[in-house]
């Protein structure tokens, strides 16, 4: 897979999160993703973003415009430094959360994406990717 272009931002407090989605919807966009398409890795892109935040206390995201081939998608890559998950199978089960939310966030943006890519390691941080294919 070879990246075109990358950006990297910083999470650092809830406004970062509404630039982190208007970044994904320019990126999708200059990328050529239908409507739909757009919705989904944005909607996906906002929770980890918001988990990054509220969980990882904080951490960075890197969009990069990929090609394979003749494909070409958008990755957006969230990391932070936080507590990690203990119990990542446990994390995507849907209903499953450890804060106020309704248990969808990871599970969801797993559904949102084609490719999805999560690390995380108590007391070391998480990382955890996703992609979606023009």
């Amino acid at each position: 897979m070879r990246v075109v272009s990358a950006e990297s931002m910083e999470i650092r407090i809830s406004d970062d999160v509404v630039l982190v989605r208007q970044a994904v919807r320019k990126k999708s966009i200059a990328l050529g993703l239908g409507l739909v398409d757009q919705t989904k890795v944005v909607t996906a892109s906002s929770e980890l973003a918001r988990n990054t935040l509220d969980y990882g206390g904080g951490g960075k995201v890197l969009l990069e415009l990929v090609e394979n081939g003749t494909r070409s998608g958008l990755r957006v890559t969230f990391e932070d430094q936080g507590p990690g998950i203990p119990d990542v199978e446990l994390a995507l089960t849907d209903g499953y959360t450890t804060g106020n939310g309704m248990g969808l966030g990871l599970s969801g943006a797993k559904r949102l994406s084609h490719e999805f890519e999560l690390w995380s390691k108590p007391g070391e941080g998480t990382r955890v990717s996703i992609l979606r294919w023009k």
